[in-house]
């Protein structure tokens, strides 16, 4: 049987979020053990919660909504990569393993978002040549072990922008940590949230 990694944060009340965003809660209607017949919730939080996937309309006027995305970008070989990177820096072209990719989705380890629980602001992002650099390389999909493919404080997106204008797609919050390097299947699919600019998503890297 085949080795399952499941690279998605717990959803608690704990998870961070971005500032400003709207934190997990959980809402008790109903409680088996309170006598009620069945246990039932209602959750609010935002859509870019834990791991997800940005719908472009997210970072692009009259762009895609998240269930117009074409599951295919979610679904299919990918590979895993770990870099050596600063805290609030972003990851380059020269940070790649010698070689050529070898799948059409990457995931980029950084290690500088360990803990979802206990936000930090210094994480790592990707440089916007990289997005074109891997598009050149037929990669469809990047994903990150942090909150966004940008900056922090990145008020233009340059990131965002060049998955839009190379229609790629992207995965954030992504717990990466105790992957092996190397090439998996990637199963990660949207919920269909019609007009919604993100999906929480339960991605899981199955061996291959």
């Amino acid at each position: 049987m085949s080795t399952l990694y499941d690279i998605t944060p717990r959803i608690t009340e704990k998870l961070g979020v971005w500032p400003g965003d709207t934190p997990m809660t959980r809402e008790m209607l109903c409680d088996i053990a309170k006598g009620d017949t069945v246990t039932l919730s209602s959750l609010h939080a935002t859509v870019h919660l834990g791991a997800h996937a940005d719908g472009p309309n997210h970072y692009g006027k009259d762009s895609a909504t998240i269930d117009e995305r074409d599951l295919d970008f979610y679904l299919g070989p990918c590979q895993v990569i770990h870099v050596e990177v600063e805290r609030g820096s972003r990851v380059g072209i020269d940070q790649l393993p010698k070689g050529d990719i070898q799948a059409g989705r990457v995931l980029i380890g950084t290690g500088t978002f360990p803990d979802p629980e206990n936000w930090n602001d210094d994480f790592a992002a990707i440089d916007p040549a990289l997005v074109d650099h891997l598009h050149e390389q037929g990669v469809m999909l990047i994903g990150i072990d942090t909150p966004s493919v940008d900056l922090i404080d990145s008020k233009d997106l340059q990131s965002h922008s060049r998955f839009l204008a190379n229609d790629m797609a992207i995965l954030e919050g992504l717990v990466l940590k105790d992957v092996p390097e190397g090439v998996y299947e990637l199963i990660a699919l949207p919920l269909r949230l019609v007009g919604f600019d993100a999906s929480p998503v339960r991605a899981v890297l199955r061996e291959i």
